[in-house]
């Protein structure tokens, strides 16, 4: 039995969900960002049981096709600008459908609805919000920020940061709070 588990965006959030699925002695085959595969069915209180303990580590059950399938195309940008380190050889739009198995209008449309946003600007901040947190780790520089995060210049990242975050990338480094926000809340 598939659950699928929105807010579900690290790897402490799949420790946490073990962690809860162990407690009511629920045996799974695998936890995974978003998705949980549990072996045989779950009796109806339990599954409110396993509910409410997500829910106080922020954490939510989904059972709305629509609602699943806007937290998978979440997900899938994700594990793109945070996880991986290849560039896309296709255009988002075909990796979304590929990865899908959905229409890409259909997918922009009902993230639209759903979000209040468009795919590509949720894409676009994830984007940022990667090119933040190696700033913050300041290990590497801005050139090789740029090309880690496949933009074709720095001075395309930085006119893509400036206009997503108001400031410079070199201003947001020196800032002393570094306005990041966490993967839930981006």
């Amino acid at each position: 039995m598939k659950l699928y588990i929105k807010n579900m965006v690290c790897i402490r959030c799949q420790m946490v969900v073990k962690a809860e699925l162990e407690k009511l002695g629920l045996k799974y085959t695998y936890v995974k960002i978003g998705e949980v595969n549990i072996i045989g069915n779950i009796a109806p209180e339990r599954l409110k049981q396993l509910g409410a303990a997500l829910k106080k580590s922020g954490l939510c059950l989904m059972d709305d096709k629509k609602s699943i399938l806007v937290e998978k195309v979440k997900l899938a940008i994700i594990e793109l600008t945070h996880y991986s380190e290849d560039q896309l050889k296709i255009n988002l739009s075909d990796y979304l459908s590929e990865k899908l198995n959905y229409d890409y209008t259909y997918l922009a449309n009902l993230f639209s609805e759903v979000k209040g946003i468009t795919i590509e600007k949720f894409y676009l901040t994830h984007k940022i919000e990667r090119v933040k947190e190696l700033i913050v780790y300041d290990e590497l520089n801005l050139t090789e920020i740029a090309y880690k995060m496949h933009y074709s210049s720095v001075s395309h990242l930085s006119n893509q940061f400036k206009k997503i975050t108001g400031l410079p990338p070199s201003h947001f480094k020196k800032l002393k709070n570094k306005r990041r926000k966490t993967l839930e809340n981006v």
